[in-house]
């Protein structure tokens, strides 16, 4: 928990400035990230219940940060391999997308929204600017967003050895669900 409270902290002195402090800015510190590499020879999925996320309505700019090493897998070795081999998590140990949602939304009125999301993915260690589409939902002043997107392997300097090519998937599904709370100045 320790760890969650200074990576906020850490996230809201980026993005934050005095002058936005009155603006609306919204957070969370249970973004529930999932991924899965489905192959013919098996399928691999893994789930972080601890990663963090800004959110300021009247921008649109967004910030999502999850530590690499708080996915759990079904099994210990997957878990290890992850780490060790392929996020080499203790050189890069958060992965981050900061960016802006492109269509104007009214935060003020309940409703679902499809929109387009432009930023930065960093994964690995390697940024990558991407489009991601987000279904935000407002309801009664409470926001939740929900996406999903591919990520290459290739495109964030992920080497898969040979020898695993048949049991991990190029081209990784990831999902993210969060449910935010206003922040105040309190």
């Amino acid at each position: 928990m320790k760890h969650l409270n200074i990576m906020f902290l850490v996230l809201l002195s980026l993005f934050i400035s005095p002058k936005i402090l009155a603006q609306e800015i919204y957070q969370t510190n249970q973004v529930i990230t999932t991924f899965f590499s489905t192959t013919p020879i098996e399928d691999i999925k893994a789930v972080s219940n601890s990663g963090a996320s800004i959110l300021n309505t009247e921008t649109g700019e967004i910030l999502f940060q999850i530590r690499t090493r708080s996915f759990q897998f079904r099994k210990a070795l997957m878990q290890e391999h992850f780490n060790e081999n392929y996020l080499e998590s203790e050189k890069h140990p958060f992965s981050s997308f900061k960016g802006r949602i492109l269509d104007k939304i009214n935060f003020g009125k309940d409703g679902e929204y499809q929109v387009k999301c432009s930023g930065n993915l960093i994964i690995h260690g390697v940024g990558r600017k991407r489009e991601i589409l987000l279904t935000i939902q407002v309801k009664n002043g409470q926001i939740s967003i929900k996406s999903q997107f591919d990520v290459a392997c290739k495109d964030h300097d992920i080497k898969i050895p040979k020898i695993l090519w048949e049991n991990i998937a190029e081209v990784i599904s990831v999902e993210v669900n969060v449910n935010y709370q206003k922040l105040t100045n309190e």
